[in-house]
Formats: C-alpha cells, sequence, structure tokens
C-alpha cells in the first residue's frame, strides 16, 4: 500500500499590489513518489528586494525540478541541500546589482518518513491528537524592532544555512506551512483552533488566508495543509535504522521448498553470507542470499544485507544481477538471477592474463558500469576479478554490493578498510573517506592484473601497512602494450587521487581516443620499441668493420 494523502492550499495579496508568495505542490506517479516522496513548499518573496516575487518563483521551480532529478539514492537532506546551495548562487548572481531574496519551507513526505527543509519566517506546524507543534525556527533577529527584519533567506548571504528536521510519519497527522501575513496576525493558538474547527484541506487553508486578512494582515497570505490519511509498508530507504528483522531462514536442504522457491543447493558459505541456487515456479534460476545463524544477533547484519539488496534495485542495468521483488517475504533473505558465466579471476586462473583485444573488450564494460554505479551516488568499494562476472551473453556484470557504500544512507565506520588489500587506495590506509576515485583506483589494478598477472605495486597482505613508491610500468610485463594503454593504467593507480581520472567517463573516453590513435599510427619504431637490441647491434657491426679495416690495413 502507498503513503495516502490528502492537501490543500490558498494563496491572497490581501492589501498589498503584488502577491509575492508563491506555493508548489508535486504529487508524482507512483513510482517517483516511493522513491522520492510528495514535495510541498511555500517561499515567500522579500519585497525590499530587486523582485521578491520573482525569487520566490524561481526558487520553487527549481525545487521541483531538480529534487526528482536527483539520484534515488540520495538521501532526500542531501537532495535538497544540494540544490539550494546552487540556486542560492543563482540568486545571488541575477539580481542585476540587488539581491534576490526569498524565504522557504520545504516539506518531502516519502515512505513512512518526512522531511523539512527551513530557512527564512514562514512556519511549518505539525497536528495530532488536538495538539499543535511547531516545527520551524523565525530566522529573524530578536532585537526590539527588528522582529521582521531576516538573519537568514535565499540569496541574502553565499554560504547558505538551511534547517534540516527529520521524523516518523503518524497516520492522521497533518502538516501545515504558513508565510508569515498568517501566523504573525492569527498566532499558534489562533492557527490552531481553526484547524480543529474545518476537516477538509482545502477549506482550512482558505479559512486561514481570509481570517488573516480580517484580523488585519498587511501582507500577502498563504497556507498549505497536508493530512496523512494512510502509511506505506516499510520502505527500506527511509527505515534502515528502525528495521525489525525479520526471522533468519532455517538451514536449507537440497530439494526443499521455501516460500515459494525451489532449493537445488547450497553453493556458497562463509562466515559473512549463506548461498543457495534456488528455482522459481518457471524452472529459473536465481540465487538467494541470506546470513548464517552465526550472526543473528549482529545489530547491522540485516539492515546491511537488505541495503545491499536495495542497492541492486537502484543500479538496474545489463551491467548489474536482477533482484526478484519478493512480495511475500517472511524471512531474512534476498533473491537475485543467476547468470551463467565466468569470473574473471576463474578465466586468469585457467587461461593466464588477457590478450590485448580482448581486454580492449571487456575494460570499456567495466568502466561504463563503475560510472552508472557513480552517477547512482553509490561506490562499490570492492571491485576485482572475483566480482565481475564474464557471462555467457558477452556481458561483462558486477557482483557483490555487500561493501558497497551510499554517502548520508551508509553507516561511515571509523578505522574500517573494506575490500581487498591489493586493491584497496593508498588513501584509504591512511584513514581517507570513502569516495569514486577509489573505486577507479580498484577499476586500475583489476585491469593491470587482468593484463599482466602482477599487482602495480606489488601484492599486499591483509593487516599490512603498505608504502607505495613508484608503480611498475605494465609494459615491463607485456611488451605488446602500447604507451598509451601505459600511461592510461598508471594514471589510473597513481598514489594520490588527484593525479587519477576524475571520473569513470573520463577514463572512458581516453581509452576510445587511445584506440583510435593506435589504429591511425603506424608500428612503433624498433629503435622504440628495443633500443638496446639496436645499439647492441649497430656497436658489434661497428666493431666488425673496424676489424675488417685492420685486417686490410695489415695485408
Amino acid at each position: 500500500m502507498a503513503l495516502q494523502l490528502s492537501f490543500g492550499e490558498a494563496s491572497a495579496t490581501g492589501p498589498r499590489a503584488e502577491n509575492q508568495d508563491a506555493i508548489r505542490v508535486v504529487t508524482p506517479a507512483p513510482a517517483l513518489a516511493a522513491s522520492k516522496g510528495f514535495l510541498f513548499a511555500l517561499a515567500d518573496g522579500v519585497s525590499q528586494c530587486a523582485d521578491g516575487g520573482l525569487a520566490a518563483r524561481a526558487t520553487l521551480q527549481a525545487l521541483a525540478l531538480d529534487y526528482y532529478a536527483t539520484p534515488e539514492t540520495w538521501a532526500v537532506a542531501q537532495s535538497l541541500d544540494r540544490l539550494l546551495v546552487a540556486h542560492n548562487r543563482w540568486l545571488q548572481a541575477n539580481g542585476g546589482g540587488q539581491p534576490l531574496l526569498t524565504t522557504l519551507t520545504a516539506l518531502v513526505l516519502r515512505g513512512r518518513r518526512f522531511t523539512l527543509a527551513h530557512v527564512g519566517d514562514c512556519r511549518a506546524y505539525r497536528c495530532l491528537d488536538g495538539e499543535i507543534e511547531r516545527l520551524s525556527e523565525d530566522h529573524v533577529w530578536e532585537q526590539p524592532g527588528m522582529q521582521h527584519v531576516l538573519k537568514r533567506a535565499m540569496g541574502l548571504d553565499q554560504h547558505l544555512v538551511v534547517d534540516y528536521l527529520e521524523g516518523e510519519l503518524r497516520e492522521g497527522e497533518r502538516f501545515l506551512l504558513v508565510s508569515d501575513g498568517v501566523w504573525s496576525t492569527l498566532g499558534d493558538q489562533g492557527i490552531h483552533s481553526m484547524l480543529k474547527d474545518e476537516s477538509d484541506p482545502a477549506a482550512a487553508c482558505r479559512a486561514l488566508v481570509s481570517a488573516a486578512h480580517l484580523a488585519g494582515s498587511q501582507d500577502n497570505a498563504s497556507a498549505v495543509l497536508v493530512d496523512v490519511q494512510s502509511l506505506p509498508d516499510n520502505d527500506l530507504a527511509d527505515t534502515l535504522a528502525q528495521l525489525k528483522h525479520w526471522p533468519l531462514p532455517p538451514r536449507l536442504r537440497d530439494g526443499q521448498n521455501f516460500e515459494g522457491w525451489q532449493v537445488e543447493r547450497l553453493l556458497a558459505e562463509s562466515r559473512q553470507s549463506l548461498v543457495y541456487r534456488v528455482r522459481d515456479n518457471q524452472s529459473r534460476r536465481w540465487l538467494l542470499k541470506t546470513l548464517p545463524a552465526s550472526r543473528h544477533d549482529e545489530e547491522q547484519a540485516g539492515p546491511a544485507l537488505l541495503l545491499e539488496e536495495w542497492f541492486l534495485r537502484r543500479v538496474a542495468g545489463r551491467n548489474f544481477a536482477e533482484a526478484h521483488p519478493l512480495p511475500q517475504r517472511q524471512h531474512l533473505y534476498y533473491v537475485q538471477r543467476e547468470h551463467q558465466g565466468q569470473t574473471l579471476a576463474e578465466h586468469l586462473r585457467l587461461s593466464g592474463p588477457l590478450g590485448l583485444p580482448e581486454w580492449l573488450e571487456l575494460a570499456p564494460r567495466l568502466l561504463k558500469a563503475l560510472g552508472m554505479l557513480h552517477r547512482r551516488n553509490l561506490l562499490h568499494r570492492d571491485i576485482k576479478p572475483e566480482n565481475l562476472l564474464w557471462c555467457d551473453d558477452g556481458e561483462l556484470r558486477v557482483l557483490d554490493f555487500g561493501l558497497a557504500y551510499c554517502p548520508g544512507l551508509s553507516r561511515d565506520e571509523a578505522h574500517a578498510l573494506p575490500g581487498t588489500p591489493s586493491f584497496i587506495a593508498p588513501e584509504a590506509f591512511s584513514g581517507g573517506k570513502p569516495s569514486a576515485q577509489q573505486d577507479i583506483y580498484a577499476a586500475g589494478v583489476t585491469l593491470y592484473y587482468l593484463l599482466t598477472g602482477h599487482y602495480p605495486y606489488g601484492e599486499i597482505e591483509a593487516f599490512q601497512h603498505p608504502r607505495f613508491g613508484k608503480p611498475t610500468a605494465p609494459s615491463r610485463y607485456r611488451p605488446d602494450i602500447p604507451t598509451w594503454l601505459d600511461d592510461c593504467l598508471l594514471r589510473a593507480v597513481a598514489v594520490s587521487p588527484g593525479e587519477r581520472f576524475e571520473t569513470a567517463e573520463e577514463w572512458l573516453l581516453a581509452l576510445e581516443q587511445g584506440e583510435r590513435q593506435t589504429l591511425s599510427l603506424r608500428p612503433r619504431p624498433l629503435l622504440e620499441r628495443e633500443p638496446l637490441k639496436v645499439w647492441r647491434t649497430v656497436a658489434l657491426v661497428s666493431l666488425l668493420l673496424n676489424l675488417s679495416l685492420l685486417v686490410l690495413l695489415l695485408k
């Protein structure tokens, strides 16, 4: 069941010549509402600036468009803050020498949670069971005579500071957003009294606006009221921190029927997880992943497993495994499609390093997958040959999101060093925060290793704190590697993150340009490819000539 809301809005100019308030309500399609939520926003343009009405309308337009364009894996507050900071710069730059100023109070309701963003002197209230609670603070100066002078607003300062508040939704509660033209005249108790008398949201908003002007308000008056009618089932993105774990499945037996899945056999067992091969009612193969009984009491084990599933859903595409929707799940596990193929680690063990044509086919696929992850604000943190499946259908798929990280959603663990040591970036050993540059480094080591069978800095053992010097050029192990490819790989595994490719897309472009350059150039001269042999041959020929001349002179 989806989140069910009813809402109303009203705005009136009053005695002013122009209405500089603006209201924006966005109720998107169900899929987008589930992932990004419903948006309700109120802005009050500052009349003393260049154009307060323009500032208010432009701010709500940018908010509505840009918020729904942010990745689903971004936390609501993170998405709002990114776009509001950017729009604050726009307001400062487009006032024609005068400030474009507006207040803003925005409410996002997603799943079973709400997020409030507030700057200025509009107000947000929350009402339930006959009680009213003010959620926002008025950003005005408290000195006598300055109670209506803003100390915070959109466009006012170079560094925007927005108040954020998050919490759980409650069925039957109401959220009210009002401009200062309403609350400064009616007061909290007057507002509460009118809300108790009117159950219809639209009628309540009209009553509030009308009452404010009848009571003598000289300002524009606006109100938005949202009633929470019913709540959806728990949404993973919103409730991971409060997740009540399903029980772990019992140890599954070969041939057992478990929640509609036919268990074939246990494929993998480790301290971290159990993976079974199962079939659905159409005999298609899937992989069921759950936790071993030894992890039952680990507080974060269950949320981490479900977060891994959620990541898979958010990166749906041909470079990743498909996650099953599992509408009737009753235990703690998730199911993903099993693709037939061979990991690159298995290929390396059986067939040795990749040939250059094979490598040039696979490398762009890895970089495209990595770019897709990063655009969705996800870091894999365990890129290595064991987690890259070369499928029978020709695709390269990235596996195992057990260590994946989403800023603002994943837990930050101090001194954590996830991944395989030889593929971990140097800055991570020094306590650096997870970043896309670390994934690029791991991809660089992976592609280097697949081509040469060696590591650029040598193999790094667990619990070792390595020192990174100068990486060995891959052409030392593979003389057939062109110079441009040498440079690409060495740049990807540079010790300093600033010296690496900034994005996977930049690296992909360098790879494509290098291939075109190789096709358009003649083969490298022998002197460039084998300088030692050339000079030895020249020296030998010179010596023979000198000896021949000496013999002729002696005759």
